[in-house]
């Protein structure tokens, strides 16, 4: 399989930029950003219905509720009305045909949806009773064109130590966290009340994989997985602080039904396109292999911990030709990159070809969420973590600091 690496110069794009925004994004030429809303709340992840009205799933509660509603009444561009509804947080929302679909970190619901307006009256519990975990414990959903409905179980630990995150301590071998975490799972979309046990383990060896779309155009399903963390500060004398900060890759997977992508066992080193052994199972620093010599590798992957935290698939006419069918991925941005400056904090596009698979490197899309260069995240002024896409083609962005909405629109 050949791997994609790398990212177009900054300087091959002729950035623009909107004078509305104190702190204006970058944008290719040709794109203008405008700001929907100054901040709904903690946003993660989004979703526009047919009438324009907009979504936004939210970490915490906002006036005692987990979604805001907003509206452009006039059409300008902006939200006039924000509501909000339900009684949960959670990250994962999506529409299928006249549903609503949104996720608390233990279950997954369903709301019927017309013309804009959620009836609460008639929400149906989809998914239940799942544990819940404060590593990973998000459950991003998307679903496929026949109602199937995906979920991340994202893994409780970083590489599935005996005692997490300790120095020296050994891999758990097998990984008994793999049974009901590390993976994706398939349900029926449709069936009330289903356990995590009635679903099928669609896909496992996945840490956390937070950005999660199904393509209508390869009709397959895609994943981003971020990688473990603490290469330097759990094995010192097999890794450096900047290898630390760039490894492993962020990794763009195409997940397919039984796909093994090697967590814990493995990690995959973007800047030698293998995946090569973990050292709590004897690993040495990315030279040994062993039993990832079998595991799946990516379609592409990006430098270490920019936390990829959504992701979608253009169908839009309203975007530049090259852009159809292309994904886009939102960058939540790095924390441990020390002694390096944070990275991240972006949004990246991938054109993709007739076969599924990325047909060129990625490139930046749209960059300077943080504000300028950072070494704490506490310092950046925004973090993306949502995308939608509008029934006229346009894209929007959410901010998981203030809530802050973005609308990218392109006059071609």
């Amino acid at each position: 399989m050949k791997l994609l690496i790398g990212v177009a110069a900054a300087g091959a794009l002729a950035w623009m930029t909107s004078g509305q925004d104190p702190v204006p994004l970058k944008l290719p030429s040709g794109f203008t950003a405008t700001v929907v809303n100054e901040g709904v709340g903690k946003a993660r992840h989004i979703v526009v219905d047919a009438s324009g009205t907009i979504f936004v799933k939210l970490s915490k509660l906002e006036k005692g509720k987990g979604l805001a509603i907003l509206r452009d009444t006039d059409k300008d561009g902006k939200a006039e009305t924000v509501s909000y509804a339900t009684g949960y947080a959670g990250t994962g929302i999506a529409i299928w045909k006249d549903w609503l679909y949104d996720s608390s970190d233990s279950s997954v619901y369903r709301y019927p949806l017309k013309n804009g307006a959620i009836d609460e009256s008639k929400r149906e519990t989809i998914v239940t009773g799942l544990t819940f975990q404060r590593e990973h414990g998000s459950k991003s959903i998307t679903l496929d064109d026949a109602g199937h409905l995906y979920v991340n179980f994202g893994a409780p630990s970083n590489a599935c130590q005996e005692r997490n995150r300790q120095l020296g301590s050994k891999g758990m071998e097998p990984c008994p966290i793999l049974e009901w975490y590390g993976g994706i799972w398939q349900f029926d979309g449709a069936k009330k009340n289903q356990k995590q046990a009635d679903g099928v383990r669609f896909a496992t060896g996945i840490r956390n994989a937070v950005a999660l779309d199904w393509n209508p155009a390869s009709k397959q399903l895609y994943a981003l997985q971020h990688g473990r963390d603490d290469l330097h500060r759990l094995y010192p004398s097999l890794y450096t602080d900047e290898q630390n900060a760039e490894l492993p890759g962020e990794e763009f997977l195409l997940v397919k039904k039984g796909s093994d992508f090697g967590w814990p066992y493995c990690y995959y080193d973007w800047q030698t396109s293998k995946k090569v052994l973990a050292p709590e199972y004897g690993g040495d620093g990315g030279r040994k292999v062993g039993i990832c010599e079998g595991k799946d590798l990516p379609l592409l992957s990006f430098p270490g911990h920019w936390a990829p935290n959504d992701l979608l698939f253009y169908t839009g006419n309203q975007f530049p030709a090259r852009y159809k069918n292309g994904a886009f991925i939102c960058f939540h941005g790095s924390w441990n990159r020390s002694p390096l400056q944070q990275r991240g904090y972006l949004v990246a596009f991938i054109p993709m070809g007739k076969d599924g698979k990325p047909s060129g490197k990625y490139e930046i899309f749209a960059d300077n969420f943080a504000g300028g260069e950072i070494m704490s995240p506490g310092d950046a002024q925004a973090r993306p973590v949502g995308l939608a896409q509008g029934a006229d083609g346009a894209l929007y962005i959410s901010d998981s600091i203030n809530g802050k909405i973005w609308k990218i629109t392109s006059r071609k």
